[in-house]
C-alpha cells in the first residue's frame, strides 16, 4: 500500500530537482550534474538498510537523481556538440546509457540474491563511478578533431 505514495513522493522531488539543478546546470555547468550524482547515490543505503523515514528519504534522494539526470544530462549534450552532430550524439549518449543501465541493473540482481547490503554497496559504487564520466562531459578549452566536434562555451 506504500508504494503509490513512495512513487508520487520520488516523482514530485523529480520534478522539483529538474528544476532546481537546471538553474544551477545553467550557473555552474556540469558541477551541478556531480552535486546530484552525489545526492542520489546515498538513496540505496536509506532505502534498503533504514526504517519507515529513511525509507522516505532515500526515495526522495532516487528522485533527485530522476528529475536531475533525465533534464540536465540532455542539456549537457547539447552543450557540447554542434547542432549538426546533436542527432548523433544523443543517440551515442542513450545507448551507452541503456547498456550501461542493463548491466547495473543485472549486477544489482545478482547482488540481491547475495545479500542485501551487496545492493547497496554496488548501487552506491556504479553511481560514484559516473562521477568521474561527467568530468568529460565539460567543453574542452579548444574544438576536438574527433567525429562529434565539440563547441566551446563562453
Amino acid at each position: 500500500m506504500w508504494i503509490p505514495p513512495l512513487y508520487a513522493l520520488g516523482m514530485v522531488a523529480a520534478a522539483v530537482s529538474a528544476l532546481v539543478f537546471g538553474r544551477l546546470f545553467d550557473r555552474h555547468g556540469v558541477g551541478a550534474l556531480l552535486l546530484a550524482t552525489a545526492m542520489s547515490a546515498l538513496f540505496a543505503p536509506c532505502v534498503f538498510l533504514g526504517g519507515p523515514a529513511w525509507i522516505a528519504v532515500g526515495v526522495a534522494l532516487w528522485g533527485v537523481g530522476v528529475g536531475a539526470h533525465e533534464s540536465v544530462m540532455r542539456a549537457a549534450v547539447s552543450r557540447l556538440f554542434v547542432p549538426e552532430r546533436r542527432a548523433s550524439a544523443f543517440g551515442v549518449f542513450n545507448t551507452v546509457f541503456g547498456v550501461a543501465w542493463f548491466l547495473g541493473s543485472l549486477a544489482l540482481g545478482w547482488a540481491y540474491e547475495h545479500a542485501l547490503w551487496s545492493v547497496v554497496a554496488l548501487s552506491v559504487a556504479l553511481q560514484l563511478l559516473g562521477v568521474p564520466l561527467l568530468f568529460f562531459a565539460r567543453p574542452p578549452a579548444r574544438p576536438s578533431s574527433t567525429p562529434f566536434e565539440r563547441k566551446s562555451l563562453p
